[in-house]
């Protein structure tokens, strides 16, 4: 009956299917804790010649049906399978990473960042220069229904005979025009030593490209509970920008808000290259919000809209642009700055509305 041969051979293939399974699993498993003895001890987990032992026993005892080739592929797809599942058991649980939690959302006052909530809109001028910009300036990003103010109060410079910002005053100026006119304000700090003033008078920290990988800072601000909107260094990776988050959390504060604002690259065409791929790339490796700075990773006017339209596109959970009342006598970042008229058409061409919505993929914001 040669169908039921062909099923008691089928039955005897199963059978030593699991056999080779429940052994590959055995093997996984020492490969594992050789590993775990070789990390705790400083050594590499992969050793090249002890591989090469292993295979050179395996063919040394091959008498077919497969030939060598075929023994060797196989045994080396089982190493590096091996190698791999190590790999993940070493690798450190990161409180920014996905695997985690699910969407953080961000309260900013009372607005949401994140999660299923619309994407938000950050307006203002690059620096606070006076208290009557900050309050026309203010005054115009809330006629729009917008919830979010930004301005600079302590500006970091390349060049040290730049405006560097008012300062305090600044800040109060700021927290004046922002509670007259129902917003939540967002301002960059630069030293540790500032925290108690920041918490005062700012809504949400905005930790800048500069002193992204100031840990000192970093550290600070993750010791209080504001909220935080991490700038991506000027040449920072992907792993680097999230461990500066990680840094923030690793103190307790779990309000972060990654901001994606271009890095620096060979193109002379824009002040920045937006890495769009590392918003897609944050929202998936990490459960934290992410928004787009739009006026720094371009620095052109004319390439806000597309940029905006770009970074909700793969996913950004905000966008942060410049408004100024009269950007040309600006005393910072003249060329990138919209006027009233010009941010009404930048609303307008992205088609913002102020019809609030709890869910992302209703009619709402972009």
């Amino acid at each position: 009956m040669p169908k039921t041969k062909i099923k008691e051979l089928r039955n005897e293939i199963d059978q030593l299917n699991q056999e080779i399974f429940k052994l590959l699993s055995k093997r996984a498993h020492i490969a594992k804790e050789i590993g775990a003895i070789q990390t705790g001890l400083g050594m590499s987990s992969y050793d090249p010649m002890r591989e090469k032992e292993m295979l050179e026993d395996i063919l040394a005892s091959n008498q077919g049906p497969f030939g060598d080739a075929t023994v060797k592929s196989l045994f080396k797809s089982i190493f590096q399978a091996s190698m791999e599942a190590g790999k993940k058991a070493d690798k450190p649980k990161f409180l920014t990473s996905r695997a985690s939690r699910e969407d953080s959302v961000v309260h900013v006052g009372d607005v949401p960042i994140g999660g299923d909530h619309a994407p938000v809109l950050i307006a203002g001028p690059c620096a606070i220069e006076s208290k009557e910009q900050v309050e026309i300036t203010a005054a115009e990003v809330a006629k729009h229904g917008i919830k979010l103010f930004r301005g600079g109060a302590f500006k970091p410079r390349s060049n040290p005979y730049s405006f560097q910002g008012i300062g305090l005053e600044a800040l109060q100026w700021a927290r004046a025009a922002c509670d007259k006119h129902g917003l939540q304000f967002v301002a960059e700090i630069m030293d540790a030593r500032d925290i108690d003033m920041f918490i005062e008078y700012v809504d949400m920290l905005q930790v800048g490209a500069r002193n992204s990988q100031n840990f000192t800072l970093l550290k600070a601000i993750g010791k209080t509970q504001k909220p935080v909107l991490l700038k991506r260094g000027l040449s920072s990776t992907i792993e680097e920008w999230v461990m500066s988050a990680e840094y923030l959390m690793s103190e307790g504060n779990n309000n972060v808000v990654l901001c994606e604002r271009g890095i620096r690259t060979y193109e002379q065409y824009t002040r920045n290259t937006l890495d769009v791929s590392a918003v897609a790339l944050a929202k998936q490796e990490t459960h934290l919000p992410v928004i787009v700075d739009v006026t720094h990773s371009g620095g052109r006017r004319d390439l806000l809209v597309p940029l905006t339209k770009a970074g909700l596109a793969v996913g950004a959970d905000g966008i942060m642009v410049e408004v100024h009342p009269n950007p040309a006598v600006a005393l910072s970042d003249q060329k990138q700055q919209l006027d009233f008229d010009g941010f009404d058409k930048y609303l307008q061409d992205t088609a913002y509305k102020t019809k609030l919505s709890k869910k992302r993929n209703e009619v709402y914001g972009f």
